[in-house]
């Protein structure tokens, strides 16, 4: 008789140590092949491991868990046939606790079980509420189990092609400083380049510096947030002043359109039912980052920026290598000139206004003695009012006291406006300030010649705004602009910055320079009613 005891050897465990739960891979479907999970039979036809997990899914997609006590579970391959009892019934109460964003510790093969059922369609009704809880899961559990973000971004990625996600990449790195493959990473900068380029981030951009940034002193002694902050806004100034000045952006100086295809294999390591929506699919992409150019052009751009940076933060040293042209370079140092002095005004100490709060309480009582006596029924207060309309008229400092007799629902405004008085008289105060709504209104012909970002920046200028571009645009720019600081309590110079704000998110540029319109955009003001 043949010898079949040694046909398992592959399975054997050497058990001499305690298994790290916290480390446990997802491996490969390769290594898996000669597993027998496809020897089950259904109806005359042979379910792979896949199908039979996504049909056990489905019978169990509206189980509600009862409160169960937790169980450890560890699996080179999670699914609830490798469950007992008792890990089956924690994994419904979790995946119920989740559902309602809810997210106790668990083990990392019960994290993968349910993103195995979002993967294959099981949970939700949406794409995009399935691609929300995948990506609400992998926040909530990254930290506790950081072997997540491996597969996570992955995973997001695939299931937003796959389902046609309108999705930023960015949205995933904004997550995760992890890797990204490179040709996912040039589909995200060619989208930004094209019509958001506000939106490109730090993380993004590394990949198109020619030197490691994150090796330099001042990223890591707290330049790292300055330019995380400031970068995207200089690459949106480039950009629009290379489109106003040169008849085109940055994507279009360096002809970034040869593009290349490439397949990518969907939802590699999981369990996944490959009969839902394929195998892989098909990338088109600009390869980006290979174009020289384009990377010096950028790396010029972070250098100057972070010299700029570390001048004004009294940082020493500078970055050494090929400088971006003087246009250029004046361009960026103007606008962090401007950025960082806006910064140190918000950061000025206003002054502290003191209330005697002594005197306040006198009055308060006032008040109250006041209002108490015009609680007094009506018939009092008539009997009073007879009294007093045939009696000789009080001398002046006499009318401590005196009973007043106001028409019916006009009590309150009475003793408020009594109590504003005396207050009004320890604490002089300025006229009263009218903030009238206001906004920007354009000529019936303006939409015929200006673009709808204009109209754009119209909406979401607040009426200090507006009274400050009517200011410049007025005879006297400065006096105009200092009246409407004082009306509004601030600053003119956090005004003006507080405008280009604005213009750099609507317009994509800077509407102010030098405390001026800046003169290529005065004729767009031409067509604003006066």
């Amino acid at each position: 008789m043949k010898d079949d005891s040694r046909q398992l050897e592959f399975i054997e465990i050497d058990l001499s140590e305690e298994p790290e739960t916290a480390a446990v891979p997802v491996p490969e479907r390769s290594t898996l092949a000669q597993r027998e999970f496809h020897s089950r039979q259904a109806n005359g036809s042979i379910l792979s491991s896949e199908k039979r997990f996504v049909e056990e899914a489905r019978h169990l997609e509206e189980t509600e868990g009862d409160p169960a006590p937790f169980v450890p579970f560890m699996s080179y391959w999670p699914t609830y046939g490798v469950m007992n009892e008792p890990q089956r019934q924690w994994y419904l109460y979790w995946r119920s606790e989740v559902r309602q964003e809810r997210y106790p510790d668990t083990d990392l093969s019960y994290l993968f079980v349910h993103t195995y059922e979002l993967i294959n369609g099981i949970g939700w009704n949406e794409p995009q509420l399935g691609f929300d809880q995948l990506k609400r899961l992998w926040i909530q559990y990254r930290a506790r189990h950081p072997q997540l973000d491996v597969y996570m971004q992955e995973w997001l990625m695939d299931y937003a092609l796959v389902h046609q996600l309108d999705m930023s990449l960015s949205e995933i790195l904004d997550v995760t400083s992890g890797y990204l493959p490179a040709e996912m990473l040039d589909m995200e900068m060619h989208r930004i380049l094209q019509n958001h380029v506000a939106e490109v981030s730090l993380k993004l951009l590394r990949r198109y510096y020619d030197y490691d940034i994150t090796l330099s002193k001042f990223y890591r002694d707290g330049g790292e947030e300055v330019l995380e902050r400031y970068i995207p806004k200089v690459m949106a100034l480039v950009d629009s002043y290379l489109l106003r000045t040169r008849q085109g952006g940055i994507v279009d100086q360096f002809k970034l359109v040869n593009e290349r295809t490439t397949e990518r294999m969907l939802f590699r390591k999981a369990v996944y039912d490959d009969t839902l929506y394929g195998k892989s699919v098909l990338l088109t992409y600009v390869p980006i980052g290979e174009n020289t150019d384009f990377v010096q052009f950028v790396t010029r751009i972070f250098r100057c920026t972070e010299n700029k940076c570390r001048e004004l933060l009294g940082f020493r040293g500078r970055l050494r290598g090929k400088t971006l042209e003087p246009e250029l370079a004046g361009l960026i140092e103007r606008y962090l000139d401007k950025a960082f002095a806006a910064e140190k005004a918000e950061a000025v100490k206003k002054p502290i206004i003191r209330i005697n709060t002594e005197r306040l309480l006198s009055l308060q009582q006032e008040s109250e003695y006041v209002r108490n006596a015009l609680m007094i029924e009506e018939d009092a207060i008539a009997e009073h009012a007879a009294v007093s309309s045939d009696s000789i008229p009080l001398e002046e400092g006499e009318a401590k006291g005196i009973l007043l007799v106001v028409p019916e629902g006009e009590e309150d405004d009475s003793i408020e406006s009594q109590a504003d008085k005396e207050i009004n008289d320890d604490f002089p105060e300025e006229e009263p300030i009218s903030h009238e709504p206001v906004g920007l209104q354009w000529e019936e012909t303006a939409a015929d010649v200006l673009d709808e970002e204009w109209f754009l920046l119209a909406e979401q200028l607040a009426p200090q705004h507006v009274l400050v571009i009517y200011a410049l645009l007025g005879a006297e720019p400065d006096t105009g602009l200092m009246r409407v600081a004082e009306q509004f309590g601030t600053m003119p110079a956090l005004l003006l910055d507080e405008v280009n704000d604005l213009a750099m998110e609507t317009i994509g540029d800077l509407l102010i320079d030098s405390d001026r319109i800046v003169p290529e955009y005065m004729n767009v003001f031409e067509h604003v009613k006066r």
